[in-house]
Order: structure tokens, then C-alpha cells, then sequence
């Protein structure tokens, strides 16, 4: 039976119940993986520091890197970022990217940073996407 050509991931480490997958490997070479938007939950499914655009992208951070680890990537195979921001004050935009980047250390993937009006989640302030490329 030939191999699926998408495979969704729902890491153990993060919330479960949520209606997506956390990310999502495509077949062959080089293997796609796309994560949905990291957002500020908890373990449990909470969002975590409400009003607090520095420690809610501290957690998205981390949820990212777990969905990316649950398809056997990591933040230096990330080749595109989305960052959204729940504010119009550019000043959160720029806390919430400082700590995006400083993740990413080295590593500059194409990015793109939005200010938008609500996200998913009551109390939610920001949520990151990825696209990572593994193999050649």
C-alpha cells in the first residue's frame, strides 16, 4: 500500500481536544511539515498569562517547537513563520516578534509579522504558524 501523501501529528506534550493537528508531514523529498497556528495553551488547554504578549509568545515558542519535534523537525528546518499579534499597538507586535527571534537565534526564515483584530482563543494574544522543510 503506497505511504499517505499527508500525515497529521497530535504531539502527547501538548493540549489535546483541540479540532486540528498540531503539524503535518507530506510524503517523499524533501518532506514538508506545516504547523498550525502555536498558540498559548497549557498542557491542559489554557491559555496561559492572559494580557501578557511577552509570556504568551514565550509559550507559543515552546508549543511550537513540540509540534515541530512531533514531526521530526526543529526551528533551524523552518523555512516560513507567520506571527500574529492581537493588538494594534506596535509595541506588542515588536515584544511578541523579540521573542519569536530570539528562538530562532541564527536561523532568519522569511517571516511575517500581523497585528490582528481577535484570535482563536478568549484571552488569546498570539499565535505562530511554520512551514519546515526536511530531507533534499
Amino acid at each position: 500500500m503506497p505511504e499517505p501523501p499527508v500525515e497529521l501529528r497530535r504531539p502527547e506534550a501538548l493540549a489535546p481536544g483541540v479540532p486540528y493537528a498540531y503539524a503535518a508531514t507530506t510524503a517523499g523529498r524533501p518532506l514538508l511539515v506545516f504547523t498550525a497556528g502555536a498558540c498559548p495553551l497549557d498542557g491542559s488547554g489554557t491559555i496561559v498569562a492572559p494580557g501578557d504578549v511577552v509570556a504568551q509568545a514565550e509559550q507559543v515558542m515552546a508549543n511550537l517547537h513540540a509540534a515541530l519535534h512531533a514531526a521530526g523537525a526543529k526551528l533551524d528546518d523552518v523555512v516560513k513563520v507567520t506571527v500574529y499579534v492581537a493588538s494594534d499597538e506596535r509595541t506588542e507586535l515588536v515584544a511578541a516578534w523579540g521573542v519569536v527571534r530570539r528562538h530562532f537565534d541564527e536561523h532568519d526564515p522569511p517571516s511575517t509579522l500581523l497585528g490582528v483584530t481577535a484570535l482563536g482563543y478568549p484571552d488569546q494574544l498570539v499565535e505562530v504558524e511554520a512551514i519546515a522543510a526536511l530531507g533534499g
